[in-house]
């Protein structure tokens, strides 16, 4: 049904991630979709403050937003079943281009193309890398806080993510590894 985008993507919330893991705090696509969003601001933001990059932080916040939108049709598939065989990981690819291309059917046809390259990624390389590194990051916070919480599950997940995070050479990213992530380790008292 046309205009029904937006009832759509209100849904996020009810799509929960890390389905194989054990988590000692559910996390849905929408406060993931968030978290990614206010991590892709910063980093543009670092990016453009600290190393003359060009990607516009408010356009990252846009792209984190709706990155993971087609995983209201989809699913949030789980990375180790997404990436551990290049066909399933093809297979997939195709399957959220449909989605995305079902979800971009819902909206008016004068407002699409406004959307179309959110829902789809079909971003600038340097603004996809944007987001892309602010996916990961978001990945690599939620295994910290369940580390804190004391569940175990999660430490081979963040070391595989910290090292991913560590090869995507986005100095952005660099930066904020060593300045913020420090923080993200500490209780709420020792934040004060």
């Amino acid at each position: 049904m046309s205009d029904s985008f937006f009832a759509y993507l209100s849904r996020m919330r009810y799509i929960d991630r890390w389905g194989l893991m054990r988590n000692t705090f559910q996390e849905n696509i929408q406060e993931h979709s968030h978290a990614v969003a206010v991590l892709a601001h910063a980093l543009a933001v670092i990016g453009r403050e600290k190393f003359g990059s060009t990607v516009d932080p408010n356009e990252a916040a846009v792209a984190g937003l709706y990155h993971d939108a087609p995983e209201i049709l989809t699913g949030d598939l789980p990375t180790p079943v997404k990436y551990d065989n290049p066909a399933i990981k093809d297979a997939y690819k195709a399957v959220e281009r449909v989605a995305a291309d079902k979800l971009l059917s819902m909206l008016p046809p004068e407002l699409a193309p406004s959307f179309a390259p959110y829902v789809r990624e079909e971003l600038e390389p340097e603004l996809l890398a944007v987001v892309k590194a602010a996916d990961k990051l978001a990945a690599y916070l939620k295994c910290v806080e369940e580390l804190k919480a004391g569940n175990d599950e999660f430490r081979q997940a963040a070391q595989q993510t910290r090292a991913a995070l560590e090869k995507m050479g986005l100095p952005a990213l660099d930066y904020f590894l060593e300045r913020f992530l420090p923080a993200f380790h500490l209780t709420l008292d020792e934040l004060r």
